[in-house]
């Protein structure tokens, strides 16, 4: 069965590694992308017709043009009821800063906060505790 892993951010030669560190798992895991939280909701959207294309995990960056990670998950909280599937979104963040740490907490929707550079193993840890493979 295909899994699906969505990257929110806006730098493209980081979206370019993590794309080829995911593909190199050779698990036929689906990648979206997108360049902001508006492009991502959005997207989303769209991809609701059909819960097979929805992401089971979402790495969101904090800090982005045009909506931010923060305003991307205040949108999703007041949207996911017109999801038709959960998803399991991950803070993808190269900022140590406590206070994005803490504000993560905050969202039950966020399942946890990781730090960039996101490795090969972080990967497949999140893909066997949080997707059934």
């Amino acid at each position: 069965m295909s899994r699906t892993i969505c990257i929110i951010d806006d730098d493209p030669l980081y979206k370019l590694l993590l794309k080829k560190t995911i593909e190199r798992l050779n698990m036929n895991i689906n990648i979206l992308t997108f360049e902001d939280g508006k492009q991502a909701i959005e997207g989303l959207s769209t991809l609701n017709t059909e819960a097979a294309k929805l992401p089971d995990i979402i790495l969101l960056d904090i800090n982005m043009p045009v909506m931010d990670g923060w305003e991307f998950m205040d949108q999703f909280v007041e949207d996911k009821s017109q999801f038709s599937k959960p998803m399991n979104i991950f803070i993808a963040s190269s900022s140590i800063a406590k206070h994005d740490i803490e504000k993560s907490k905050t969202y039950t929707e966020i399942s946890g906060y990781l730090v960039k550079p996101i490795v090969k193993k972080t990967i497949l840890e999140l893909l066997q505790d949080k997707v059934s493979l």
